[in-house]
């Protein structure tokens, strides 16, 4: 069964089959996973916010501008962050999502990530002249925030999930992740360009309902993809023929006003997966 999608603005997805009243999974709703992309743009302008999934109401990967269209009760039920790498675009809203939230949780927010990631946070945002260091406030004993660091291939088991962190190729450090429950899994690529790492690492499981990939820039920045660690149509077209599993293929991370050029060259290179694209708003039960 594929993954049912639901888009706050354009209702059902007709390409991705909603699951009939008799399809209920043998282990019981209670163990679906139900994602919401809170942001998945390369930029930011009117209705657009970068990258933030949430994953059953209490797990991010990544915390982008995306995060702000919270309430401040869904802010305060998330109880981890998953991040890929130290970009702004990916990171920018932790420091004001703490600050909301520090009197409305009773246990720390836990920050996983690459330690190069996690220092990158301590050194130039949570240093007390960016923003207050929320790892040591209100106090050591009780703080609003703590680091976990994770290593390429560690398997993390929180809220109902088991998160898989794979290396990939970026400008600076970076990670993606595969998802999975006892019903389904997805994988999302954080941003990177031509690698095998990813590839290789999905290839060893024989599951794989939806793929979340990012396509930065259109074919005529190609040359700037390979230099800034980013995949524009061609070079993920590529790159796909090397995953041996038939998930939905998703598209995000697009350049601002270059959404339809992007997804256009997609859908003419990419002819050995389904693809789609995805927008801030879309909501899956996998």
């Amino acid at each position: 069964m594929r993954p049912f999608r639901q888009n706050r603005l354009n209702g059902y997805d007709d390409a991705v089959a909603e699951p009939a009243a008799d399809e209920t999974p043998a282990n019981g709703p209670e163990e679906n996973m139900e994602l919401t992309v809170l942001g998945c743009s390369g930029g930011v302008g009117a209705g657009l916010r970068t990258t933030t999934l949430r994953l059953n109401g209490q797990v991010l990967i990544d915390a982008g501008t995306g995060l702000g269209d919270l309430s401040l009760d869904e802010m305060a039920q998330i109880r981890h962050i998953f991040l890929t790498h130290s970009h702004l675009d990916h990171v920018a809203s932790i420091p004001l999502l703490l600050d909301s939230i520090f009197d409305r949780i009773e246990e720390p927010i836990v920050i996983h990530g690459l330690e190069v990631t996690l220092q990158a946070l301590r050194t130039h945002i949570f240093n007390n002249v960016i923003w207050p260091d929320f790892a040591i406030l209100p106090n050591r004993a009780n703080p609003v925030m703590r680091y976990e660091p994770m290593t390429p291939g560690q398997i993390r088991e929180v809220a109902g999930l088991a998160i898989e962190m794979i290396p990939v190729n970026h400008v600076v450090p970076g990670v993606g992740y595969r998802v999975e429950t006892p019903n389904k899994v997805f994988a999302f690529s954080g941003d990177t360009s031509t690698n095998d790492t990813f590839w290789q690492a999905l290839n060893r499981y024989s599951e794989l309902d939806m793929l979340l990939v990012e396509a930065a820039f259109p074919d005529r920045d190609q040359d700037l993809c390979r230099r800034a660690g980013h995949y524009c149509p061609s070079l993920l077209a590529a790159d796909l023929r090397k995953l041996n599993l038939d998930p939905d293929v998703y598209i995000s991370h697009n350049k601002p006003g270059a959404e339809d050029e992007i997804f256009r060259e997609c859908r003419a290179a990419i002819t050995s997966h389904r693809i789609h694209r995805l927008g801030a708003g879309d909501r899956f039960t996998l």
